[in-house]
């Protein structure tokens, strides 16, 4: 409350309706504000699963469907498109500011620029609260990305791979943010890993389907697995962008095509991805290129799991500090498979491990705090006690 006995109203611009990583870190700030005493409006471009949930939470939900920005728009054509739908798109941002009055923004992820000039033109303090670490695109488009930022008031970032990243897209943005680890809720139901392995190595994927996320690598895993003469199966759960359907039927006529169709199963998406965790023996989250964590490799670990990633960006610190974690080269099915062996040839000692490592994670990714952080952030930004 301030001093005339209102409550901290925040206005959250995020840029999809979807429940994957940054959605989710999202429903765990709605939490923090809701328990701090906030009043939360949440600005969506479209509706999807989300929805319900954010409304679950005690947030009011608004559909403005303002530009979100992808790296395909940092072209000359891409810019010209840009330029088209952005003065739409502030000017339904500034109406919905004006509207909301609002004690500060919270620009969820680098993509909804438009409300952070939004914000500044009605005087608005803007947070932003970066999630992507695009260390390998081009300086240009990285440059592009992290520009409206000079906007921000105050700016958070999912990791120290992030921040650096964003430090060395646009130097005068150094200095300018602080890291704040993802707060990551653990299983509704502690179920401890198998004491063995009867019937072969349960594999689980969480997460989009694509290339850059590296299922193909998962799937190739497998198949190497198998013809080494380990007994495994590999469940896959998650979905494609929509346009990019080609990639998963490729990745289906590869398992027919190799004779291991009885070895793997497409869940698609699902919104409650503990069962899954709860059936399997080890996670992977094989990406080929940086990500700026790793929500799926951290709930793996709080579901008592080891989990074989990539070593790279993000991941190395989602995933550091664990015994039942291994590190494998990006794209190489074969560390995969033999990272994969290994826990199948010591059960034992990555159970122990895994377990261990779950009481690790659960201080260190605690959703209360986390949400109190941020809370705290926000409300000083706003000017208001934290």
């Amino acid at each position: 409350m301030n001093e005339a006995g209102q409550s901290l109203s925040v206005l959250v611009a995020h840029p999809s309706a979807d429940l994957y990583g940054s959605d989710r870190v999202l429903l765990e700030t709605i939490d923090g504000l809701e328990r701090s005493g906030a009043r939360v409006l949440v600005t969506l471009p479209s509706s999807g699963p989300l929805v319900p949930e954010l409304v679950r939470r005690g947030a009011r939900v608004i559909l403005c469907p303002t530009p979100v920005l992808r790296k395909s728009m940092l072209s000359p054509v891409g810019l010209l498109k840009l330029g088209g739908v952005a003065i739409h798109g502030l000017l339904r941002s500034v109406g919905v500011i004006r509207g909301a009055r609002p004690d500060v923004i919270l620009a969820n992820t680098i993509t909804v620029p438009l409300w952070t000039v939004a914000g500044r033109l009605c005087g608005v303090p803007v947070v932003t609260h970066v999630h992507e670490a695009e260390a390998n695109a081009p300086r240009f488009v990285r440059a592009a990305l992290a520009l409206p930022l000079m906007f921000s008031d105050d700016i958070l970032t999912n990791s120290k791979f992030s921040m650096d990243t964003l430090e060395r897209s646009l130097g005068i943005l150094r200095g300018r943010s602080t890291v704040l680890s993802n707060g990551v809720p653990g299983p509704p139901t502690d179920r401890p890993p198998r004491a063995g392995l009867a019937g072969g190595l349960r594999i689980l994927y969480v997460g989009r389907l694509s290339h850059r996320k590296g299922v193909d690598v998962a799937v190739e895993g497998l198949l190497q697995l198998l013809e080494q003469g380990v007994e495994a199966h590999l469940s896959i759960v998650g979905s494609v962008f929509p346009g990019n359907e080609a990639y998963e039927a490729g990745l289906r006529d590869r398992v027919q095509a190799t004779g291991a169709s009885g070895h793997v199963t497409f869940h698609g998406f699902q919104n409650d991805v503990w069962p899954f965790l709860s059936e399997s023996d080890v996670v992977v989250v094989p990406s080929r290129l940086d990500e700026p964590f790793g929500n799926t490799a951290v709930e793996a670990v709080l579901a008592s799991r080891p989990v074989v990633v990539s070593n790279t960006s993000g991941l190395r610190e989602a995933a550091a500090g664990y015994g039942s974690a291994q590190f494998v080269a990006p794209g190489n099915s074969a560390d995969l498979a033999a990272a994969l062996k290994s826990v199948s040839l010591d059960w034992p000692q990555f159970r122990d491990a895994a377990m261990a490592d779950a009481r690790k994670a659960a201080t260190r990714h605690s959703p209360e705090r986390f949400g109190a952080l941020m809370a705290g952030y926000l409300a000083r930004a706003a000017g208001r006690p934290a």
